[in-house]
């Protein structure tokens, strides 16, 4: 009994530490727990799906996960907490603001590591895609964005937040041929979170000064 406690306290550590390491590669921008999701707040958050896609089977079908909403309505704190609980479910997980990633793309162009990236990307069982629009994407965005969405499609997981309603992510694209490709593939086998209300910063309390003696 002791030899089989001793080895259930080693396999305890070994998956928090996997845990651990998948969650300090994933850097997500919030440190987001499922536990803590508020269902309270008139925002259009049903319990039930939200708990259902918490379960990471979803993950493991390979389907996708599009939030959207009006700024500060949570939608990255959402997908960073399905983002958390992925890792705790032993899934490789990503997390990109997609403003930046695009950059980060650009460069690569210029010092050789485009195909690396890529190719990193493509093989993340969750990548997370924050922050989508509004800007118009320019030709070379377009066609990252389709890489990207080809390489993992039906093959991982991908969640996309942004502000835009999915159905005018098309005037984002603003390219017809390309928009229809990349528009086929993020829906198809997709779950939907659409967010509404007031952002919740404005519920925050404001921050106030301390007290400080001369």
């Amino acid at each position: 009994l002791v030899i089989l406690g001793k080895e259930g306290r080693e396999a305890t550590m070994r998956r928090q530490k996997r845990f651990e390491a998948r969650a300090r590669a994933a850097k997500l921008r919030h440190d987001a727990q499922i536990e803590n999701a508020d269902f309270r707040a008139a925002r259009g958050l049903d319990r039930n799906l939200f708990m259902a896609l918490a379960g990471c089977g979803w993950i493991r079908k390979h389907h996708g996960l599009l939030v959207t909403g009006p700024a500060g309505v949570g939608k990255s704190w959402l997908a960073c907490a399905l983002g958390h609980q992925a890792c705790r479910e032993d899934f490789s997980v990503a997390y990109h603001r997609l403003p930046r990633l695009f950059a980060a793309l650009a460069l690569a162009r210029g010092d050789g590591q485009y195909g690396r990236i890529l190719k990193s990307l493509a093989r993340t069982d969750l990548l997370i895609l924050d922050d989508w629009g509004p800007e118009k994407l320019n030709d070379d965005q377009r066609r990252d964005l389709l890489e990207i969405i080809e390489d993992r499609y039906e093959r991982r997981s991908t969640i996309v937040t942004s502000q835009v309603p999915v159905d005018r992510w098309w005037e984002i694209i603003a390219n017809p041929t390309l928009a229809d490709a990349i528009l086929d593939r993020l829906v198809h086998n997709a779950y939907r979170i659409d967010l509404t209300g007031e952002s919740m910063r404005k519920q925050r309390p404001p921050i106030v000064p301390e007290n400080t003696e001369a």
